[in-house]
């Protein structure tokens, strides 16, 4: 996710806006391009968990996003192919992580960059105010509960500080481990949509699609979950 745009895939930021800026809240949406280019140029928050950290990306980080970007097993699961140079993982980083609300995941023993988790619009409740989840992470890292940790915290990111209503998420029906992942963080599933998005090698795929209310955060916050 994050890379190259095919069509909306899941789990997947696809060069979209975050409908807000920092410190200021959704509203009926983005209506004018003059609030579009100030999103744009919005910088990320940091953000910090027991075992990451999350910032704002740099045009010297394409190195380390091309290692993991470029690995097979990475990219297709959530739609993008792989990528095949560092010239295009610059470019992916300058034309799209940094035009979005897209975090690189640091992990704090190594100091790498291990993947990237990101905030998006959400095509399919314009006016309201919820924005898509997707992220993507290095095979070497899978099964540890890294990303589950980033993403909780980018949830809470979502609802504390920019003051969402809902906050969805996709991903696609062969994507075990990212549905564990999506249900770990308490989204409620609610449905799946056939054939809605085609991939870089042309086929055309189903997800499934996931959500939060800002009444069931709240739950979850008072649980413990989050």
């Amino acid at each position: 996710m994050y890379h190259r745009k095919q069509s909306t895939p899941p789990c997947q930021v696809a060069g979209l806006l975050a409908f807000l800026a920092a410190g200021l809240r959704l509203g009926a949406g983005v209506n004018t391009k003059q609030e579009q280019t100030m999103i744009r140029k919005q910088t990320v928050k940091p953000l910090e968990t027991e075992r990451l950290y999350l910032r704002m990306w740099k045009r010297s980080d394409a190195p380390q996003l091309f290692a993991y970007a470029s690995d097979p097993n990475v990219g297709p699961r959530a739609g993008w192919k792989p990528h095949e140079s560092v010239v295009e993982s610059r470019k992916i980083i300058e034309t799209t992580f940094k035009q979005s609300r897209v975090w690189a995941i640091v992990e704090k023993a190594s100091g790498g960059i291990i993947g990237s988790i990101g905030l998006s619009e959400d095509r399919f409740r314009p006016g309201v105010r919820s924005l898509e989840l997707g992220y993507s992470l290095a095979e070497g890292y899978w099964g540890r509960g890294l990303m589950t940790e980033a993403a909780k915290q980018v949830i809470v990111y979502g609802f504390e500080y920019i003051g969402l209503d809902v906050m969805m998420i996709r991903t696609g029906e062969e994507n075990l481990a990212s549905q564990r992942i999506i249900e770990k963080c308490g989204f409620q599933y609610e449905g799946t949509l056939r054939r809605i998005y085609r991939i870089y090698d042309g086929t055309v795929k189903p997800v499934r699609c996931y959500t939060m209310l800002r009444e069931e955060y709240d739950g979850l916050r008072q649980a413990g979950v989050l």
